[in-house]
């Protein structure tokens, strides 16, 4: 089945960004002349995603008045949280938008050219209802370390700053079928990465499939100035 829904966590603050950007919420951050979330939508609409939920909070009006309703070929509703909620949080709220049994769940300061329609493949030849994008990395002491076993269920997510060197990290791009949500029952306020994924890590399946292609994390100033070079000839 073709997923053709996004929910987009656009709710930083950008706080490391803060002294460079300004007062915007991270992901309107320039690159080139350009907000990055306007990146990443184009890289939604190269795999013809057709709605996009923005779950937004802070500043959401400089997002909402940028977008509107629609962004090319997208569709898009806004979530707004009126208080943080988390990223757990925010993604059960946004639920309530969508229409599919699957969808697609990315951050909204991030982009990894994971090839979706493989993405697709994979979750559906594990039958999983949580699929999560691995990236190798060459040093992985700025994020938290990912371990999975030869069946590509992961066995373990652990905290930054544990292990330097090479080694695979959550990319931040998740298929999820809507039935776990149905199946476990969250607070309104919660982590996914804390709360939901190592907690649950022992008990429910993850599974974890790696991409190798590019990838930019802007929350900090040199990754930010390090896109303004990366997307000058931006394909995908």
């Amino acid at each position: 089945m073709f997923v053709q829904e996004a929910i987009i966590l656009a709710g930083g603050l950008g706080t490391r960004l803060k002294n460079v950007i300004g007062d915007i919420p991270k992901p309107m951050a320039p690159v080139n002349g350009r907000p990055f979330l306007e990146y990443l939508l184009d890289y939604l609409n190269h795999y013809e995603i057709e709605h996009v939920i923005l779950s937004v909070g802070y500043k959401h009006d400089a997002i909402i008045n940028h977008f509107g309703k629609k962004y090319k070929e997208i569709e898009i509703d806004y979530c707004i949280e009126d208080e943080p909620l988390g990223t757990g949080g925010a993604i059960k709220k946004a639920i309530q938008f969508t229409f599919s049994k699957k969808f697609f769940v990315f951050n909204g300061d991030t982009l990894l050219k994971m090839d979706l329609l493989r993405l697709m493949d994979f979750h559906s030849y594990k039958q999983s209802d949580f699929s999560i994008v691995l990236r190798q990395v060459e040093d992985v002491s700025r994020y938290g370390t990912v371990d999975r076993d030869e069946n590509y269920r992961i066995f373990s997510f652990n905290e930054k700053g544990l292990r330097v060197g090479r080694g695979l990290i959550n990319g931040g791009i998740y298929l999820i079928s809507k039935k776990f949500f149905e199946k476990v029952e969250f607070p309104e306020t919660f982590s996914l990465e804390k709360d939901c994924l190592e907690k649950m890590v022992g008990i429910y399946p993850f599974y974890g499939t790696i991409c190798k292609q590019y990838f930019i994390d802007i929350g900090i100033p040199e990754d930010y100035q390090k896109a303004q070079d990366d997307f000058k000839e931006f394909e995908y």
